[in-house]
């Protein structure tokens, strides 16, 4: 499904920065030329792959499809003549609908092909709908697995409720391509009130379908870093083009206000933040690299780049087409009866990806107040980093999730592994660069030994005790390029995961292990409050979506994307999220 996630979520993520006391602005000013489109309509010239708008005098009932801004007779120039507070009958729904389609063809420059049912259900219904329940317990304990390693979901809490707390609070509507409709949540209780902003993404959407079929598999990612990047695109268009129908609003148009929030989301402390930036992260940056596409260009090069969507959240987030991944090298010599879970993900491995990444580290200091990212920075500092962009959206909060701990990731394989009621992974990654690996490396030992008690010793098993959200045993192995890194509940579940790993057990008394390591960790905080020089700096990044496409056969990645198709299911939907 493409989603919208309403402000109560983005309220509920204010609220919890706000705790660390960190300057946070709801609103922000519309980038230059956010908003700007042909000021006449039919006369002078457009951006490639443009079409210009009919004026009102050419805009009549009846019309074929070929104009552009005009809708069911209806011109992009007029406005709504009833009052929205009470919430609309279903005669205002469809006179509102056709005047956001023609207004959503002049600013995309391009007609509808046919008309797009609108219909509303409520949040619960939505909420109930829409429960994840139906996975597979092998796909819920491998998702819990792919989570557990990136430190955003502990080791006694299921990732797909998690999930689903986030999505089915969170969500305002979404476009479904297998039934071309679109459908919105409103609150319970009430008559449908709809934010004119969300109908509008949700209508881009219905005509990035009309034209690229967004049930085509090219649209959902095997990985869940490979479907945040389609999302780039997707997304990014659907957000680019709200964008522009706000500044449109904000300038000459006569526009409906939007409806208070719902509140769906309820107390941001049930929202999981590291989950929910996590989806995020192709709204603001897709955004941003569709404007520059755009901006370059034209539309045409948007319509390009649909057609060959991104591959990584790398490239989104650098706005680099030609980004370069490496190959990831990992080859199961697990010993003592460890298994993968082969029919998950892409033949049992996920691809976290570079946004995953810097949420894995940023989370730290929102949720635990561990500063890992820079170290010689405060707590407050690290999560500041997230929400310090350099480029503004005018509808939205745009997060930074560009760090030098991240921005080298050349590619990552993550497999989770089972052995009886025991669970552990190995995360085998690549960067660009030798110095790129170090520093993704000395990161993840901040991150470890924030959450142990025991200095880090090289060659060593670490462990972390039982009173943290993630205990057990780390294994940390860096060769030029490459960092592999094993987890399992016990040093000696490590070390029959990765036999063959430069890795020694540490003493089982704790005192110095016969590398000159500190012996083991138990469990803990890290002893300097968060701010030990074994600490980094963490910074607060915005998530992405992972989507769920229309080919039964996906495998998408680590439970945003497969928990989806589970909730497309049981809502008889193969829809496309926006936010």
């Amino acid at each position: 499904m493409r989603r919208v996630l309403t402000l109560s979520t983005a309220a509920a993520a204010v609220a919890a920065v706000a705790v660390l006391c960190v300057a946070f602005t709801a609103g922000v000013a519309a980038a230059p030329d956010a908003g700007a489109v042909p000021a006449a309509s039919g006369t002078g010239p457009t951006a490639p792959g443009a079409a210009p708008s009919a004026s009102a005098d050419e805009c009549d009932t009846g019309d074929g499809t070929e104009l552009v801004g005009c809708w069911n007779g209806t011109h992009y120039e007029e406005s709504v003549d009833f009052a929205e507070t009470d919430g609309l009958n279903e005669s205002q729904l469809s006179a509102l609908t056709d005047l956001t389609m023609a207004r959503v063809e002049h600013v995309r420059e391009r007609p509808f092909k046919e008309d797009v049912p609108v219909e509303t259900v409520t949040r619960s219904e939505y909420a109930n709908d829409t429960a994840s329940g139906n996975s597979s317990e092998a796909f819920r304990r491998w998702n819990d697995g792919v989570w557990e390693a990136l430190f955003v979901v502990g080791d006694e809490t299921n990732a797909n409720d998690e999930i689903d707390s986030v999505f089915g609070g969170a969500v305002s509507g979404f476009y479904s391509p297998s039934q071309d409709r679109i459908v919105i949540v409103v609150p319970d209780g009430e008559s449908p009130d709809i934010d004119p902003s969300t109908l509008a993404h949700e209508l881009l959407h219905a005509m990035q379908d009309q034209y690229h079929d967004l049930t085509d598999p090219r649209y959902v990612g095997a990985t869940q870093d490979g479907d945040l990047a389609v999302d780039g695109i997707v997304e990014g268009e659907a957000v680019h083009v709200e964008e522009r129908y706000a500044a449109r609003c904000a300038d000459n148009w006569t526009c409906a206000e939007a409806p208070e929030s719902d509140g769906g989301g309820g107390d941001g402390a049930d929202f999981n933040f590291g989950i929910l930036q996590t989806v995020l992260q192709p709204y603001g940056d897709g955004a941003l690299y569709v404007r520059e596409l755009r901006d370059e260009g034209g539309w045409a090069a948007v319509n390009a780049t649909m057609n060959d969507p991104p591959e990584s959240t790398a490239e989104v987030i650098h706005r680099n087409p030609d980004y370069e991944e490496g190959n990831v090298t990992f080859e199961d010599a697990a010993t003592g009866g460890w298994e993968t879970y082969e029919d998950q993900g892409v033949a049992g491995a996920e691809t976290a990806g570079e946004a995953s990444m810097f949420v894995m580290f940023w989370y730290q200091s929102l949720e635990y107040e561990h500063a890992v990212l820079e170290p010689d920075a405060t707590v407050r500092q690290n999560v500041q980093i997230h929400l310090d962009a350099e480029a503004e959206l005018e509808t939205r909060q745009v997060y930074n999730y560009a760090h030098p701990v991240t921005d080298g990731w050349a590619g990552d394989e993550l497999y989770p592994y089972r052995n009886g009621d025991r669970d552990g992974y190995v995360w085998a990654t690549e960067w660009q660069t030798e110095a790129d690996a170090e520093a993704f490396r000395d990161a993840y030992v901040r991150m470890l030994t924030a959450h142990g008690e025991a200095e880090y010793a090289d060659g060593t098993v670490y462990e972390i005790g039982s009173e943290s959200d993630f205990p057990g045993a780390y294994g940390v192995e860096r060769d030029g390029t490459s960092v592999t890194i094993t987890h399992a509940p016990s040093p000696e579940g490590v070390l029959e995961l990765r036999p063959d790993a430069d890795l020694t057990l540490p003493d089982a008394d704790g005192t110095d292990g016969a590398d000159g390591s500190d012996g083991d960790g138990s469990d803990g905080t890290d002893g300097d409050d968060g701010n030990s020089s074994d600490g980094g700096d963490a910074d607060g990044s915005d998530g992405a979506d992972g989507g769920a496409g229309d080919t039964s056969d996906s495998t998408p990645g680590f439970g945003v994307a497969a928990a989806l198709v589970a909730l497309a299911g049981a809502l008889g939907l193969a829809a496309r999220r926006s936010a």
